[in-house]
């Protein structure tokens, strides 16, 4: 998996995206590593790194990756329903310039026929991307 659009935009499928356009630009930027979050079964949170994509037919992320139905990532998504995801990069380092977006919320475990976790945003956060940075609750 890569995190490259798949597919035609949402505004070229008619579809309204949670996504600002900056967002969406950057999404299918090349980034291709992000960090999922996840709470185990004792409420311990769990942070590991994995490949995404941007869906555009569903406007949502798609996460993937090796034998990803047997993870602790997929049994956490599985069982509690939310998920957040961190992509970022350094836009410069001279000067310091981070950017990214963290989003948050509703998961599903998807085992067949391909294994994959699709992020449903409910919360966004992003800094470097627009102009000033944003957060925002989106409702689906």
């Amino acid at each position: 998996m890569h995190g490259v659009l798949s597919g035609a935009s949402p505004a070229a499928i008619g579809v309204m995206s949670v996504f600002t356009e900056a967002e969406l630009e950057y999404l299918a930027g090349g980034q291709q590593l992000g960090r999922i979050a996840t709470v185990g079964a004792d409420g311990t949170p769990h942070v590991v790194p994995v490949a995404w994509i941007y869906n555009a037919a569903r406007d949502t992320i798609d996460v993937g990756g090796h034998e990803l139905e047997r993870s602790k990532k997929f049994r956490d998504v599985a069982r509690t329903g939310r998920v957040a995801i961190v992509i970022d990069d350094l836009a410069s380092r001279d000067p310091w310039r981070p950017r990214g977006i963290e989003i948050r919320g509703r998961g599903e475990a998807i085992a067949l026929p391909t294994p994959l976790i699709r992020i449903h945003a409910e919360r966004i956060v992003s800094w470097g991307i627009e102009r000033a940075p944003g957060a925002r609750t989106v409702a689906r």
